[in-house]
């Protein structure tokens, strides 16, 4: 049986995945915050369905009763069941008219998915107290043992942005479950939240580190910059005779940028937009970005190094949206420039 399990973003959301990922080997993870997001996501569960028996899985997010009429409504040709386990109580409503839409107020996300699956499986001793964990900031008990090592791990999991969860889904889901299973290390006799609060620099920098030792900021550039050299084909993109590259959301431009340039001479230019409807342009002295920037979106700046405000754009939460935005730009400014330059 395929299962796919969508959970929200933060320590709850993933530790329902790690609970998951522990009694299961076949899974396919999707992270959604709260409003479109869940929609989107369930969709992209739904165009993934094969003919194959499936669980959808939602833990950490509540549901509208328009969007559990429609995701119900949405598997009724599919073969595939869905449970909800969840503990906000505005889901209450929701809760008392699906039979598979499961809600304790009493416990967090994690626990619930604990809870439910070791009574089927076994429990696992290890396991429960990263539940208790999980359990004891989630919902605020502020005199539970666990309360301070899971605040700690709250930070650790909020804190966790190296890798971009639009364009790497995949990657990003497996450093938080890393980050997750490093923390359990500290989860002993001596409940060491503070050994653990000055262990994360190392974690991450032991996620990031291939061979040689860096500074984090540079370990962090090579691994993004190997995973947009991997899949450049699905990040290309074409501005007149130009080839260049389109991210979002990135983070560090002007490392990532002229790092993945350096890495690969055959590309013009690096775009980055961002949800704030910022460009930054980066090139390699091929192209002059600062008048693409201008042409493009009435920016400006110096010939390897531009920024502009595209006012029109759309934020989104899949990454082939944004790109179409940014092409349609392109097509429609290069289109203007040509006509005006016959005229």
């Amino acid at each position: 049986m395929q299962i796919y399990h969508l959970s929200h973003t933060d320590l709850d959301g993933y530790g329902a995945q790690t609970i998951t990922n522990h009694y299961f080997k076949d899974i396919k993870f999707y992270n959604s915050n709260y409003g479109k997001e869940i929609d989107e996501k369930f969709n992209e569960i739904l165009s993934n369905l094969g003919d194959e028996k499936s669980l959808i899985l939602i833990t950490d997010l509540n549901l509208t009763l328009a969007q559990c009429e429609e995701f119900e409504k949405s598997l009724e040709s599919k073969n595939a069941k869905l449970i909800l386990l969840d503990h906000h109580q505005s889901g209450a409503e929701c809760a008392s008219k699906f039979d598979w839409y499961f809600l304790d107020s009493s416990r967090c996300a994690t626990k619930i998915t604990h809870d439910f699956f070791s009574a089927i499986y076994g429990v696992d001793e290890r396991l429960k107290k990263f539940s208790d964990v999980v359990n004891a900031v989630d919902i605020w008990l502020k005199d539970d043992e666990n309360f301070e090592m899971g605040k700690v791990c709250l930070g650790l999991i909020a804190n966790a942005k190296e890798i971009n969860k639009v364009m790497f889904e995949e990657q990003s889901t497996q450093y938080m479950f890393y980050l997750i299973q490093r923390a359990r290390e500290f989860f002993n006799h001596k409940n060491d939240y503070i050994g653990l609060d000055e262990a994360v620099f190392k974690f991450k920098k032991d996620f990031f580190r291939n061979q040689k030792d860096n500074t984090l900021s540079n370990l962090i550039s090579d691994y993004v910059v190997d995973l947009l050299t991997k899949n450049r084909d699905r990040f290309e993109i074409k501005y007149n005779e130009f080839k260049g590259i389109l991210t979002y959301n990135i983070g560090n431009t002007s490392v990532i940028g002229n790092d993945f340039l350096v890495a690969n001479d055959d590309i013009d230019f690096f775009i980055d937009v961002t949800s704030k409807k910022t460009l930054s342009f980066r090139a390699n002295g091929r192209v002059d970005v600062s008048q693409m920037a201008k042409n493009l979106v009435g920016g400006g700046g110096h010939v390897n190094a531009s920024g502009g405000m595209f006012a029109g754009f759309k934020d989104s939460f899949s990454y082939d949206n944004i790109k179409a935005q940014i092409v349609d730009l392109i097509t429609k400014k290069t289109l203007e420039k040509e006509q005006k330059e016959i005229r």
